[in-house]
């Protein structure tokens, strides 16, 4: 698939690569993502690889009143921004690309900027049986079997989250088709993060290169 559907709010560029040397590409791509998080709940996802994916690197300087929940396993673990000592519980705790998770803006609506190196190659992103939550390894959007490479090999039910609640979208492995309206399946946006509910564990993976 070709990148034109790669929906960076700024493209920087590939390291290294100057007008001088349009010839030239390097295997780093970098730029960042704004992304508008919502007063309330949201599912949110870290769209580009920033250094050691550090949740106070990913979010920045003085995100706000901002909880994140990370699911696994256990449960949830709660992560939350003091804005008076200016620190998260676990500023140390990771969110990778291929991830969501929640998160509880107490205050009013605001923009964050995810920072980053775009990631490429060959990805994969484990889908556990059961639920996990998960999103794409790329800031890319678009329907999510056909666009994203979403496996759709057995039964599998999506739960996108919004303002209105949720919303599900349910694969029949039989009919091999969405009960969606239309039957294209959930779209989903850049840095956003959805409930995944399989029956089997398996792999999400495709090939992904800002030079094609």
């Amino acid at each position: 698939m070709r990148t034109k559907t790669l929906l960076l709010t700024a493209f920087v560029g590939a390291l290294g690569f100057t007008a001088a040397q349009a010839q030239v590409y390097s295997v780093n791509a970098v730029g960042y993502v704004n992304k508008s998080i919502p007063a309330g709940f949201s599912i949110v996802a870290n769209p580009l690889n920033n250094g050691d994916n550090k949740v106070a690197d990913v979010f920045g300087a003085n995100p706000g009143s901002l909880t994140v929940y990370r699911f696994g396993d256990a449960g949830f673990s709660i992560n939350s921004y003091d804005a008076d000592f200016e620190e998260w519980d676990n500023g140390d705790d990771t969110i990778s690309p291929g991830e969501g998770f929640f998160v509880l803006n107490s205050g009013e609506a605001s923009n964050v900027t995810f920072v980053g190196e775009v990631p490429q190659g060959d990805l994969s992103n484990a889908l556990p049986k059961g639920f996990s939550i998960r999103s794409s390894q790329v800031p890319q959007s678009g329907k999510l079997d056909v666009d994203l490479g979403f496996p759709t090999d057995e039964a599998v039910t999506v739960y996108q989250f919004g303002a209105a609640g949720y919303s599900i979208s349910a694969y029949d492995a039989d009919f091999e088709e969405w009960d969606t309206d239309d039957g294209a399946g959930p779209v989903v946006g850049v840095a956003e993060g959805f409930w995944v509910l399989r029956e089997s564990a398996t792999n999400w993976t495709r090939s992904f290169s800002t030079s094609e």
